[in-house]
């Protein structure tokens, strides 16, 4: 997406936040751009989740609340990377939780799919140390979101760190946690960049009965420098097609059920 149509993207929903709903001919008259510029760009947005498209035009989807988390330009860069294969992979995440479980989601933007993805869902427990994931799940119904508290370090991370995060984990058992990691090799485990972030998610994967790596391609076979779980922690890992079949392999020969999507 180009800097230009990002922009536009961006001021479609400062609209939206403000009056709720708009016209296709509303937007191409405000930005002097096509019809079909316009489509597209609502196109884009619905599929993330942002707007629902109407006969003409488009409304603010019901999620969209917090404005803060909707423009932060860094967490949107993340999230359009591999963005097609990191929804694949939140679907089929989604699709293996059973009805009355607890689940644990860390800090990411795989992690965050997924939590989209169970927002319609009920009777879930979710436990997670990412305040933009409690935000989105905040008007679910069906849902019972447990914030883990925590210092937020980083600009666009929305991850909970530190002694009081860990301490309420210490305290919660899931049954089953999605890990979002930067890296994932079976040499060297399930990887983090910052040091004080992998410890938050060690202690999320020793209070899970079940640890599920949500990783897109470009991510295995890689190792970033903070160390989260062992390869032997790691009960499935859940990647696309892009991934190498020798990668894949080697996690297969620890015991790790591996799903691609």
């Amino acid at each position: 997406m180009s800097s230009k149509t990002d922009q536009r993207a961006k001021e479609i929903l400062r609209l939206l936040l403000q009056q709720g709903k708009t016209s296709i001919e509303e937007l191409s008259g405000t930005f002097g751009t096509s019809s079909a510029s316009v489509r597209r760009d609502l196109v884009r947005l619905e599929e993330r989740g942002l707007v629902h498209r109407t006969h003409g035009g488009a409304m603010l989807a019901e999620q969209a609340v917090y404005e803060p988390f909707r423009f932060d330009a860094s967490f949107q860069v993340r999230e359009d990377r591999f963005a097609q294969e990191k929804q694949r992979i939140a679907q089929a995440a989604a699709g293996i939780v059973q009805e009355g479980e607890t689940i644990g989601l860390n800090a990411g933007t795989t992690a965050t799919q997924i939590a989209r993805c169970l927002r319609q869902r009920s009777n879930l427990r979710i436990v997670t140390n990412a305040v933009n994931i409690g935000m989105e799940l905040s008007s679910s119904a069906g849902l019972t979101t447990h914030l883990t508290g925590g210092t937020m370090r980083w600009a666009g991370a929305f991850s909970l760190i530190g002694p009081a995060a860990i301490e309420s984990l210490n305290n919660l058992v899931m049954d089953r946690l999605f890990l979002g990691v930067c890296g994932v090799d079976a040499m060297r485990g399930a990887t983090a960049i910052e040091p004080d972030e992998a410890a938050v998610f060690r202690v999320m994967t020793r209070q899970a009965k079940q640890v599920v790596v949500v990783a897109d391609s470009s991510k295995v076979g890689m190792a970033s420098p903070a160390v989260i779980c062992s390869a032997g922690a790691i009960h499935m890992l859940i990647t696309d097609d892009g991934a190498s079949e020798e990668a894949l392999a080697a996690f297969t020969r620890l015991g790790v059920q591996v799903m691609v999507v």
